[in-house]
């Protein structure tokens, strides 16, 4: 076959794309596979899929040659791209004994043969056949707004993405939650047949395919494709029956304090937020409170302390006063998102945050943030009787945790009249209460990871410090004078 010839230059950004989605250990042998195609039309395009999702690069500009197509490793492709300086170009070709990969090695060229791959082998791309409809950039941005309040508990798969409801035809709605917190965003109306969810992926956050102009959108009855100039993803779709989302959402009219930010000054509001002490490591506790015509920030090193009170100036408000208390990193998100009015009914109920048709509803913290008795206060003894009476023998009603939304689906029941539950049901509701105890145990975990990542980078960057200190005094230790 006629060498393929592909730019170093673009091929540094197609390797970090194309690998989001080829998984460290792939499931197959040949999902760890780059497929290089050059059309009738002499355009290039690469492609890596992991089965569910597919990413394609269409390079900037065509080259001769025969229609053709070859696979190769990632790992060796990157390697060599790599080593190789901007400005430069590969080769790659086949033959039915190996596939190789041809670099410039200073002014000679060097070799990287690697085994044939059967073109064939590899999963065959999927073709929407739907019409694509642009969108807007704050279309997308709410996409990825609400991508990023989405679950990442994968027994809660129908939550792992974006859902596009098109109930109202005239005014669509983009909705994302995890159960703890939830975001919307409305005023869109898009020509699609039905509600989408489109699945959450990092390629989709990637700063080089949001740079590459404006989004194309299509679905069909299995998959969903977003594409740029350049770039293609295409997913298949989450299937399920997303939850009624409409319930959680507090009534605007019950609000008795609203609170409204400048939005000039949200930047240095998170950075305040950011300086706060936290006694809390696990739920990140931060108090709001409007009092005295002053709107406070609260927060403390420690439980025993107490609360530290911080105004925050240039704020308007009306209604009555009100102290409550909320997951600072939920509180930082939506201002990340401009949503600078906070709507508040009591203390028990949820915070709206919105904004010119977006807002995120976040359930407060109470027992956790409670203040500490004092000191030397005992608590009441416990009597207990020695036969209980009938009406305590009825199984105690268990509450829903003070930082949950509770978000059912459709046909779920409501509860019975006398709102007693059986034991299978409190039973029910043990195991979700465990279930949610190992997803923050899991997220901490996945902290902790990444902490650890910074550090082992940061040591690696120290190690190659030290041993260029290290070369460069054994190169003076060798010098004559």
């Amino acid at each position: 076959m006629q060498p393929i010839t592909l730019p170093v230059d673009e091929l540094k950004a197609a390797i970090t794309g194309l690998g989001k989605v080829i998984g460290p250990r792939p499931s197959l042998a040949i999902l760890g596979n780059i497929k290089v195609e050059r059309t009738a039309d002499g355009w290039i395009a690469l492609t890596s899929t992991d089965l569910d999702r597919f990413v394609t690069l269409r390079l900037e500009h065509p080259a001769a040659g025969p229609p053709a197509t070859i696979l190769l490793p990632y790992d060796q492709l990157a390697q060599v791209v790599k080593n190789c300086g901007r400005g430069e170009a590969i080769e790659v070709e086949a033959s039915p004994e190996a596939s190789i990969i041809r670099f410039p090695l200073g002014n000679e060229t060097g070799e990287s043969k690697v085994p044939f791959v059967v073109p064939d082998e590899f999963p065959q791309t999927p073709r929407l056949k739907a019409e694509a409809i642009p969108l807007p950039s704050d279309l997308r941005r709410s996409l990825l707004e609400a991508m990023d309040c989405a679950s990442i508990d994968s027994t809660r798969y129908v939550l792992n993405g974006a859902f596009i409801d098109t109930g109202n035809p005239k005014a669509n709605y983009i909705v994302g939650t995890d159960g703890k917190h939830l975001y919307s965003a409305n005023s869109f109306a898009l020509p699609l047949k039905r509600s989408v969810i489109l699945p959450s992926h990092k390629f989709l956050g990637w700063k080089e395919f949001n740079h590459d102009g404006e989004w194309q959108f299509k679905a069909d009855d299995k998959h969903v494709q977003v594409s740029t100039r350049r770039w293609r993803f295409i997913s298949k779709q989450i299937e399920g029956t997303y939850p009624n989302w409409r319930q959680t959402v507090p009534n605007p009219a019950d609000a008795k304090t609203i609170i409204t930010l400048d939005p000039a000054k949200l930047d240095t509001l998170i950075k305040l937020i950011q300086r706060m002490p936290c006694h809390d490591e696990r739920l990140f506790c931060i108090g709001l409170e409007w009092k005295d015509g002053q709107f406070l920030l609260l927060g403390k090193d420690t439980a025993n302390e107490p609360w530290l009170r911080v105004p925050v100036p240039d704020v308007k408000a009306a209604g009555p006063e009100m102290t409550i208390f909320v997951n600072r990193k939920l509180l930082t998100k939506a201002l990340q998102y401009g949503l600078n009015t906070i709507s508040l009914i009591d203390s028990r109920s949820p915070l709206r945050f919105h904004s010119q048709g977006k807002q995120m509803i976040v359930m407060p913290l109470r027992l956790e943030c409670a203040p500490a008795p004092p000191p030397n206060q005992t608590p009441a003894p416990v009597r207990v009787p020695t036969a209980p009476s009938p009406a305590a023998a009825q199984p105690p009603v268990t509450q829903p945790p003070a930082n949950k939304l509770m978000i059912t689906t459709p046909n779920s029941e409501g509860p019975t009249g006398n709102d007693s539950k059986s034991t299978l049901e409190e039973a029910i509701d043990l195991t979700l209460q465990i279930r949610d105890k190992f997803t923050d145990g899991f997220n901490l975990i996945r902290d902790l990871s990444l902490k650890l990542k910074c550090i082992h980078r940061e040591h690696k960057t120290n190690s190659r410090e030290f041993n260029s200190v290290r070369s460069t005094l054994r190169t003076l230790q060798g010098l004559k004078l």
